[in-house]
């Protein structure tokens, strides 16, 4: 009964104590946002520009990053700086963190937001793995990984500011089965799964990363929590059958902006500082994740087999 009615409270949060108009300055902060070309991404890139950051747009097409960014400019009047990042392609991931250290000396802020929803099962990464799993916690592992060295140097460099990642899960991380490994990619494992548990296995996993990053950096003075951002229509959906889409229509009540707020609330306040280990729910609030994102053994698991990956394709 608890975890229904958190679930419930989640679905219908009451109203926020947070607001954009609450971030600090940001003069001198640094922030990537993955999947800021749309929704809940593009309203988080373009409140941090509002209050004075330097944001890197994370998209996979230069075309559409370009365009978001001359339109943020209009709305915001600052400019946001185009990083090309496709999750789905190791190669890509590689590239843009290299881009990304070219420029920058710093990273304050990088939200893990962008992700997939239940595409057609015939899609995989470029590299062969599940799509969802693939973009989703795969390439979004990779590239906290080779910027950590950038976010550790901010660590030691500004005492005064822990540097935050933000992972973006979801509300069905709570209701994910344990991970199985046999689905990562493709095989019968995997085609006797729907997308939907492919994708809620996927969110699950983005807890799991957040934890445990926790617990092997938060002593250096960085800070990573995971979030559900609440039940928003975005283009994440694009990909689900009409039946579905017209049952969760019914639960989507909330524009991209509310969507935005709590990983905002984590990436800028003087609160976030705290929140390392956490998992929030809408708006701006501390709840409880799916018991198996508390499960040490299964975290370090899921970190071995990451890294594993991660070897083999640096290796090739």
């Amino acid at each position: 009964m608890g975890s229904y009615l958190s679930l419930l409270s989640e679905s219908y949060p009451p109203k926020s104590r947070f607001a954009v108009d609450d971030i600090p300055d940001l003069s001198g902060k640094v922030a990537i946002v993955t999947g800021a070309t749309s929704g809940i991404g593009k309203e988080t890139a373009k409140a941090l520009l509002s209050h004075n950051a330097k944001v890197y747009v994370g998209s996979r097409s230069k075309e559409k990053g370009e365009k978001v960014i001359k339109e943020m400019k209009i709305e915001t009047g600052k400019e946001g700086v185009l990083l090309e990042l496709d999750l789905s392609d190791l190669h890509s991931v590689k590239k843009a963190a290299e881009e990304f250290q070219s420029r920058e000396k710093r990273l304050d802020m990088l939200f893990n937001n962008a992700g997939v929803m239940s595409p057609p099962k015939e899609q995989v990464t470029a590299d062969g793995y599940d799509l969802q799993f693939g973009a989703n916690v795969l390439g979004h592992f990779y590239f906290t990984k080779l910027l950590l060295p950038t976010l550790l140097e901010t660590s030691k460099t500004s005492p005064e500011w822990k540097p935050r990642v933000i992972h973006t899960s979801s509300i069905v991380s709570s209701l994910a089965d344990p991970l199985n490994y046999n689905t990562f990619k493709d095989g019968p494992a995997r085609q006797a799964k729907g997308p939907r548990w492919l994708y809620k296995q996927s969110k699950l996993g983005n807890t799991m990363v957040a934890n445990e990053l926790a617990e092997r950096y938060g002593e250096q003075g960085i800070i990573s929590c995971s979030l559900n951002p609440g039940n928003i229509r975005t283009e994440l959906r694009r990909h689900m059958s009409p039946t579905v889409e017209n049952i969760l229509g019914v639960l989507t009540l909330y524009p991209p902006h509310l969507g935005a707020l709590t990983q905002l609330w984590a990436g800028t306040s003087p609160e976030g500082a705290s929140m390392n280990g956490k998992y929030l729910v809408p708006w701006a609030r501390y709840g409880n994740p799916n018991p198996v994102a508390l499960d040490q053994q299964a975290r370090k698991e899921l970190w071995t087999w990451l890294d594993e990956q991660v070897d083999k394709f640096e290796s090739s």
